[in-house]
């Protein structure tokens, strides 16, 4: 796979990335609409959900991420797979999440993971951490009883703050602290990277609750 060169930071309240998402005609893009949905939001290069949709054929993908290059390469891997069970899609998950899922349909999801988001460090730069309450509310709404969402980051401030987000809904429970596997069967690149280094990746995960 080639290697696109992008900025490594956008800034999402930019005024280009409040435009809602284009939002596709989901009957031409998977095979088969009736599998479970798995999203990726901040999917990056898209490498993880690449060889996710490999592995499960049984699973639709959608990954979402905000820099434009990116999504254009990783639709261009997956074209030339011919992967009927994958797609990404450039936005600003904050600002289309909510138009995305209602398009592909009530309770849509099974599976969501936001991994090794952008840190955003300083202080008056917080405001555009990708988690945020409204997000989360947005996942709950399309999430199925039981469905998961999965949590990672290596630095732990980041970690803390999603992981406290989600705990402020009552819909959504954790088991755990920090789990130390990961429970998927693939890892993504920046999690490889942050082992190779011996540092430490901060997981957890939450189920969503029937009601």
């Amino acid at each position: 796979m080639g290697r696109v060169r992008v900025r490594q930071h956008v800034n999402p309240l930019s005024q280009k990335f409040q435009v809602p998402a284009s939002i596709p005609q989901w009957e031409e893009i998977y095979h088969n609409l009736n599998r479970p949905l798995h999203l990726d939001i901040g999917c990056g290069r898209g490498r993880f959900l690449f060889k996710m949709a490999q592995v499960q054929l049984d699973w639709n993908f959608l990954g979402l991420e905000i820099r434009k290059p990116l999504v254009e390469e990783a639709n261009e891997w997956r074209d030339r797979e011919s992967l009927n069970n994958l797609h990404y899609l450039f936005c600003n998950a904050n600002i289309s999440l909510e138009n995305i899922l209602s398009s592909i349909g009530e309770k849509c999801l099974h599976y969501v993971t936001i991994q090794f988001p952008d840190p955003w460090f300083k202080v008056r730069h917080q405001k555009r951490r990708m988690v945020q309450e409204e997000l989360v509310e947005t996942i709950s709404k399309f999430l199925i009883d039981e469905g998961t969402v999965l949590l990672q980051s290596d630095v732990e401030e980041v970690a803390i703050e999603m992981r406290e987000i989600f705990d402020r809904y009552p819909q959504f429970s954790r088991s755990n602290d920090w789990l130390e596997e990961n429970p998927l069967p693939v890892s993504t690149e920046r999690e490889i990277a942050t082992y190779n280094k011996g540092e430490i990746v901060y997981r957890v995960v939450f189920q969503h609750l029937s009601r």
